[in-house]
C-alpha cells in the first residue's frame, strides 16, 4: 500500500480500516432513522434491508470485530502516549470516543442482544418506544451526535493528506451537518407517531405482541448485562491509564534535566528532541518550519552540556552554516539530549527584544508575480521628473487593481513591482496569480488605447509568475520594520520576468504554478530555463499575451 492514505504501521492501518467499517454502518443507520421523516414503511423497509446485510453471520463477525478492534486500539494508543498534551481536534476525538461506550453498550444490549437471547423483534418502532419520552431518547440522540462528530474528525484527519480533500471539504461540511439533522428529524417524527399509537390500548397490545416485548425478568437480566459490560469498559480504560502512568514513571527514571536560560528547568524523557521537550512542557519555543530543520528559528545556544551532544548531521549543519550560526548554536528540533543541558532560546515567541510576533516570519507556499515596464529608460529620456512620475502613477493606477483583487503589491521598484497572493492555500494562490496576470494584460490593453488616443506610444510589460516557499515577516530595525517577503521564489519570479525580454513575450509562468492551479490550457510551448542564481532548471510556459490564458476555475 504505497498510497499516502495507508502509510504507517499495522496498528494505524487496522485503526483506519475498522473505523471506516464503523463509519459506513453509522452512515446508513442514520439515513435509515431519517426516513421516518417521510413514512414508516420507508423506515422499516430500509431497516429490513440493512439487517439482511449486517446480521448475516459473516458481516456480523466483521462488524463486531471492527468495533472491538477499534475500541481496543484506541485504549492501546492512550496507554502508549508519551504525554496527554495534544491538539484540540485530537483531544476532542479522544474524549468523544471515550463517551461512546457509555450509551452504545446499552443500545446494543437492548437491540441485538435482546433479539438473539429473547427473540425480541427489535424494529425501529420497538427501539423508539423503549426510549420515548424519557431522558433516554435525549441520551441516545446525544450518542448519535457524538458518534457522527467523532467519525467526521477521524475521516478528516485521514483524508487531509490527499491533494483533493481540501477542495471537497466545503461541500462535505454540508453533508456532515445534514446527516445528523436528518436522522434526528426522522427520530422525532416517528417517535411522536408511534407514541400516539401506543396511547391506544388496543394498538398497544398489538405492538407488544408484534415486538415480542421482553418480560420484566428479561429487562432485569439485560440491565445486569449492560452494567457488567460498562464495568468491563471502565476496567479496560483504567488499565490503559495505569499503563500510561507506569510508562511515564519509568521514563522519569530514564529522563534528562533541561534548564532554559531565562526560563524554567524541566525533566523530560530521553529520546525526545529539545523542541519536543519544550512543546510537551508548554515552554514557548519558536519553530516556523514545524521542526524540519529548515527555518533555524528554533535554534539555541547550548551553554552547558554541548559535549554530550553528537555532532550536527547534514540537515542541521547545512541550516546552521546558511545563517552563519555562532559557536555553540544548535537546532532544537534536531538535538536529543541524553545528559543535563542548559540552553538559551535565540528567538522568543512571546516577542523578546521588543519585536512583534510577525517579525519572526511565517513560512508559506504562495504565488509571486514580478512585473516590469519595457523600455522605460528610453521612453522617459528628456522628460521632466514630474512627467515621469505622472506616467508611472497612471500606469500603476491602471494595472494594480487587477492584482489587488486577490493579492497585494509587496513593493514598487521604479517602473516595476513585486506582488504576492496570500490566500488560504497554495492551490488558490496559484489560481489567483494566473487570474491576476491575465487581468493585468487586459487592463494594460485598455490603458494603451487611452495612450494612443492621446498620441503617446503604447506600453509593453514583462511578467514572471512562480509558486514556491516564501517567508513573510517584518524586516528592518525594531519599530521601523516593514512587512515583506523573501525566499527563492522571489528570485525565480524575477529571473523569469527578465527572460521575457529576450523571448518577446508578456509572461513566463512556471510549471509548478500551472500544476498547482490545475491549469488545463495549451502547454505545448513549455521550455526549460537555466536562471542565474537558481540551482535547478525551471520549466516555464512563455505566453505572448497574458490575456489569452485559458481561464482557471475557482477550484
Amino acid at each position: 500500500m504505497n498510497s499516502v492514505l495507508w502509510r504507517g504501521g499495522w496498528t494505524t492501518r487496522l485503526r483506519i480500516g475498522s473505523g471506516l467499517i464503523l463509519f459506513t454502518f453509522a452512515f446508513f443507520h442514520f439515513i435509515n432513522i431519517g426516513l421516518g421523516l417521510f413514512h414508516t414503511d420507508y423506515l422499516h423497509g430500509m431497516q429490513d434491508g440493512r439487517k439482511a446485510v449486517t446480521r448475516h453471520d459473516v458481516m456480523s463477525l466483521v462488524l463486531y470485530a471492527a468495533l472491538l478492534l477499534h475500541a481496543g486500539l484506541a485504549l492501546f494508543s492512550i496507554s502508549q502516549r508519551r504525554t496527554l498534551r495534544m491538539p484540540l481536534s485530537t483531544g476532542l476525538q479522544v474524549v468523544l470516543g471515550l463517551l461512546i461506550p457509555l450509551q452504545l453498550i446499552s443500545h446494543i444490549v437492548h437491540t441485538r442482544y435482546a433479539h438473539e437471547i429473547y427473540d425480541v423483534n427489535d424494529e425501529m418502532g420497538y427501539i423508539i418506544v423503549l426510549m420515548w419520552p424519557g431522558t433516554v431518547i435525549w441520551m441516545q440522540s446525544l450518542l448519535l451526535l457524538v458518534v457522527w462528530v467523532h467519525g467526521c474528525i477521524g475521516l478528516h484527519m485521514w483524508l487531509r493528506l490527499t491533494h483533493w480533500w481540501s477542495k471537497t471539504v466545503p461541500y462535505l461540511i454540508g453533508v456532515a451537518v445534514f446527516i445528523p439533522s436528518f436522522a434526528l428529524a426522522g427520530l422525532l417524527t416517528e417517535g411522536r407517531r408511534i407514541w400516539a399509537d401506543f396511547a391506544d390500548p388496543f394498538l398497544r397490545e398489538q405492538y407488544i405482541e408484534h415486538y415480542n416485548w421482553p418480560s420484566p425478568e428479561a429487562f432485569e437480566a439485560m440491565f445486569s448485562v449492560k452494567d457488567n459490560a460498562l464495568i468491563a469498559f471502565w476496567v479496560a480504560l483504567g488499565a490503559a491509564l495505569a499503563v500510561f502512568a507506569i510508562r511515564k514513571l519509568w521514563r522519569r527514571r530514564h529522563s534528562v534535566r533541561v534548564k532554559y536560560v531565562e526560563g524554567p528547568e524541566v525533566v523530560a524523557e530521553k529520546g525526545m528532541t529539545l523542541l519536543e521537550i519544550s512543546q510537551s512542557n508548554g515552554i514557548p519555543h519558536t519553530a516556523l518550519c514545524g521542526g524540519k530543520g529548515r527555518c533555524t528559528t528554533c535554534r539555541v545556544i547550548v551553554e552547558d552540556g554541548a559535549d554530550s551532544l553528537p555532532a550536527p548531521e547534514e540537515v542541521e549543519a547545512r541550516s546552521l552554516n546558511a545563517v552563519g550560526a555562532p559557536k555553540g548554536a544548535r537546532l532544537a528540533c534536531q538535538i536529543r539530549p541524553t545528559e543535563p543541558l542548559t540552553a538559551y532560546r535565540m528567538f522568543r515567541p512571546e516577542g523578546g527584544r521588543h519585536r512583534a510576533h510577525a517579525s519572526q516570519g511565517q513560512e508559506r507556499k504562495l504565488a509571486v508575480l514580478f512585473l516590469d515596464m519595457r523600455g522605460f529608460t528610453s521612453r522617459t529620456t528628456g522628460q521632466l521628473p514630474y512627467d515621469i512620475v505622472f506616467l508611472l502613477n497612471r500606469f500603476f493606477d491602471a494595472i494594480v487593481p487587477a492584482i489587488t483583487e486577490d493579492g497585494v503589491v509587496d513593493k514598487y521598484m521604479g517602473d516595476g513591482l513585486l506582488a504576492v497572493f496570500e490566500t488560504s492555500d497554495a492551490e488558490s494562490s496559484a489560481r489567483a496569480g494566473l487570474r491576476a496576470a491575465a487581468d493585468v494584460s487586459r487592463a494594460l490593453a485598455q490603458f494603451n488605447q487611452r495612450l494612443e488616443a492621446e498620441g503617446s506610444p503604447r506600453i509593453r510589460i514583462g511578467m514572471g509568475l512562480h509558486l514556491g516557499d516564501l517567508v513573510l515577516g517584518e524586516i528592518g530595525a525594531a519599530g521601523h520594520a516593514a512587512r515583506t517577503i523573501i525566499g527563492d521564489a522571489v528570485n525565480v519570479a524575477s529571473r523569469l520576468e527578465g527572460e521575457t525580454k529576450a523571448l518577446g513575450v508578456e509572461l513566463l509562468v512556471s510549471t509548478e504554478l500551472l500544476q498547482m492551479a490545475g491549469y488545463e490550457g495549451d502547454q505545448s510551448g513549455m521550455k526549460s530555463f537555466e536562471l542565474r542564481g537558481v540551482t535547478r532548471p525551471i520549466p516555464a510556459l512563455p505566453v505572448a499575451r497574458a490575456a489569452d490564458l485559458s481561464p482557471v476555475t475557482a477550484g
